[in-house]
């Protein structure tokens, strides 16, 4: 078996999801250059980079480049095709001609976050039909499941849950470049990381602030990555000298440093499917508190890696700050579940291990001949496992679980 992988954005899942999956089948991934040039040596050696020159979404160069990706795929021979993100436009036109190599596409968002101006750029029309044309696709929790079923039509059997893995290449650079805690004693740092959107809860995060007051001495808060102007909030904060605002795009060293000098990773969203940020904490051993949105609190709480107040209210995240702020033992605690975490049931290796499973289970259905019906059928009959992150498909042949 061999996995043919396409994406054109989203460089850290990538990296984990490609190599997890490359630990147990061989993998080639097909990347535009001008985002993954540099980023080659994170890859596995099991990996097989193919950097093509990938025209922008508005370029009619599209057509000439998706022949070019056609013959790159009937020469690999690959035996699926997994695209690692809806967000694609002219492959609509090109997945016809992949017929009949098995077409996977994962879902990140069913539903469009608030305010998420990147995503909103490309038609959802166009997202959705790209998602219509795969056979299968691969969302990031149980709870998202039903939703995808209802909004793209698919039969249960069709759709597969495969975490989200920790992503684990800043903890590398932090490790390989000897970086250290630059934190003053007596400072609390709660770090807001990653693309500061409306459904970020920026402005519940500095609701809570204000209502702190000077519970927590010493308390500070960076808000770091590109998005929307936290300033814009200034009247809101209760203390503008407490922040530490970085709205810019953050490099790799910056970002191991901003997580090292973390003592908490807050996710205060108001809206959510899961969260590439708690993925990149966990492998640093940090406490998060998130909100209860999406798949964030059956991650957290299911695996004791922090605590869950309730989206849109400022008082419960700040009280939940500042239980945290004074509780070492607790943080502790926490942290030291989200580094067992990232090392065990989400690392890369495992999530691929569970994808290497479902790859199967679709070439053994295609090979049987199931039709949807069938299938439909058989998804009445899928029970969760003990653990209820695996499902035993009782009307298929032998004793394979599917994610």
């Amino acid at each position: 078996m061999k996995v043919f992988m396409l994406v054109t954005e989203l460089e850290d899942y990538t990296i984990a999801y490609a190599n997890g999956v490359a630990a147990h089948v061989p993998v080639t991934l097909a990347v535009p250059r001008r985002r993954y040039a540099g980023l080659t040596r994170w890859f596995d050696p099991a990996v097989t980079v193919r950097l093509m020159d990938w025209p922008r979404h508005r370029s009619l160069a599209n057509l000439t480049f998706l022949g070019a990706l056609t013959r790159l795929i009937r020469a690999e021979r690959p035996s699926v095709i997994h695209l690692l993100s809806n967000n694609t436009l002219w492959l609509n036109l090109a997945a016809p001609f992949w017929r009949p190599v098995p077409l996977v596409t994962t879902v990140h968002d069913v539903v469009v976050h608030p305010g998420d101006r990147e995503t909103g750029m490309i038609p959802r029309r166009a997202t959705d039909m790209i998602v219509r044309q795969s056979g299968d696709i691969v969302v990031h929790g149980e709870g998202l499941k039903q939703l995808a079923a209802d909004r793209f039509g698919k039969a249960p059997g069709r759709i597969h849950v495969l975490s989200h893995p920790v992503i684990d290449r800043y903890a590398a650079v932090a490790r390989t470049e000897g970086l250290k805690r630059q934190t003053r004693e007596g400072t609390f740092t709660v770090l807001l990381f990653g693309r500061i959107f409306a459904y970020k809860g920026l402005e519940v995060l500095i609701r809570a602030e204000a209502l702190l007051g000077r519970r927590v001495p010493g308390v500070r808060f960076v808000i770091a990555g590109r998005g929307d102007d936290p300033w814009m909030f200034r009247s809101l904060m209760g203390d503008p000298a407490r922040y530490d605002i970085r709205n810019r795009f953050i490099e790799d060293r910056e970002v191991a440093q901003l997580f090292l000098d973390a003592d908490l990773v807050v996710l205060p969203y108001t809206e959510a499917s899961q969260s590439g940020v708690m993925n990149v904490a966990a492998p640093f051993g940090k406490p998060l508190l998130v909100t209860d949105v999406g798949e964030l609190r059956a991650s957290v709480e299911g695996n004791g890696m922090g605590l869950v107040v309730p989206p849109n209210d400022p008082e419960r995240l700040a009280e939940a700050i500042a239980r945290l702020a004074t509780r070492p033992d607790l943080r502790a605690g926490l942290g030291a579940n989200a580094e067992a975490w990232a090392n065990g049931p989400n690392a890369p290796a495992t999530v691929g291990a569970q994808a290497e499973r479902m790859y199967r289970g679709i070439l053994q259905r295609k090979a049987g001949g199931l039709s949807d019906m069938m299938e439909s059928a058989a998804a009445r009959s899928i029970a969760p496992d003990g653990a209820g992150h695996h499902y035993r498909d009782v009307a298929s042949s032998g004793d394979r679980t599917l994610p």
